[in-house]
């Protein structure tokens, strides 16, 4: 059941979303006549994929008063989240930026196989939040807060607001963070992407990737991220096509990633969190919150854009129950969420 404005959330997202563009045709953005329009935002990806599988989520964000910012919010409701914390700002517009349909690069060197992002979000009005346009105390009771490095890098004040709600303290919510290093929008801030390490410390599940973790922090490996990652209670490292470890404690459970045909890698990750944080959610084991996640993640890598919809719960929740050989030949490709899994999936 999704969120209304009267119920208590199962997760809060907070952070920016933005009016995407994506070509109608393969091609760089320089040679692209004509885009689609969508929504993007990695906090309200999550928090669209959580209410589509049956929580009650709600997104928390500014967006400029013009017709973008009325898109992005109405967008983002149909997906069932409540959108009653958004605020409009009359003097900043909403951010809107244009993709290729490659995956980001992680870093300061472009792969060949890289998309293109162009980001038109200074001043926007998501920038301007900060501890005093978003009180902590204003965000309202959850079980789960989700918040990313991505809002950290928009300005003094998202990073001052990251800070304020991933301070440990009495009474709060488990704070769910996924690193989401994004090289562009570190260059030039007056902290580096080392500040990133320091909010994953105050959270208590964290997502990141190793190629991220090698990025913005040097460091190598998933043993490497936890070492130098003990606090939060469950830390995700992500492998891409390999899979991913989760830590809980001094254990760690690591679950092989399904063979997915891509169709375009943009929005995998966010929809991730959002599979292991249903699981969690749900009181499920590590290894069936890791599956779920990639579940998750299947479902968006086989559409174009940045979002799409989950399996059905009772599907999902049959792969995610299969024996490790079944689990191990699984193969999904565009559709499969809709069809039966019979002939599809093994």
């Amino acid at each position: 059941m999704a969120a209304t404005a009267s119920e208590e959330p199962d997760v809060i997202c907070l952070g920016e979303s933005m009016v995407t563009f994506r070509p109608t045709r393969p091609g760089g953005l320089a040679d692209v006549p004509l885009f689609e329009r969508g929504i993007g935002g990695a906090e309200s990806n999550v928090a669209c994929v959580l209410a589509a599988a049956g929580h009650r989520a709600k997104w928390v964000g500014r967006v400029g008063a013009d017709g973008f910012g009325a898109y992005v919010v109405a967008a983002i409701a149909a997906y069932g989240v409540d959108v009653s914390g958004v605020r409009r700002d009359a003097a900043r517009p909403t951010g809107v930026y244009f993709r290729t349909a490659g995956e980001r690069a992680v870093g300061p060197v472009r792969m060949p196989d890289a998309g293109e992002v162009a980001y038109y979000r200074a001043g926007s009005a998501a920038s301007a939040m900060s501890p005093e346009t978003v009180p902590a105390d204003s965000l309202g009771p959850a079980r789960v807060l989700h918040l990313t490095g991505i809002t950290a890098a928009l300005s003094p004040g998202c990073l001052g607001l990251t800070r304020a709600l991933t301070r440990r303290r009495a009474g709060r919510p488990v704070v769910s963070f996924d690193v989401n290093y994004r090289e562009p929008l570190w260059r030039g801030a007056p902290e580096g992407p080392g500040v990133l390490l320091e909010l994953a410390r105050g959270c208590d599940i964290v997502f990141v990737g190793e190629d991220e973790a090698e990025a913005a922090w040097g460091l190598c490996g998933a043993a490497a991220v936890r070492e130098a990652l003990p606090e939060p209670e469950v830390l995700v490292v992500k492998r891409g096509a390999a899979g991913a470890t989760a830590y809980v404690g001094d254990s760690a459970v690591s679950v092989a990633a399904p063979r997915v045909d891509v169709v375009a890698p943009v929005g995998a990750g966010d929809a991730f969190a959002a599979g292991f944080l249903s699981g969690t959610l749900r009181g499920l084991p590590v290894e069936r919150r890791l599956r779920h996640g990639h579940l998750m993640a299947a479902a968006a890598l086989t559409v174009p854009g940045d979002l799409a919809a989950p399996p059905p719960r009772a599907l999902a929740d049959r792969l995610v129950a299969l024996g490790t050989p079944a689990w191990g030949r699984l193969h999904l490709g565009p559709g499969w969420t809709q069809q039966p899994l019979e002939g599809r999936t093994a």
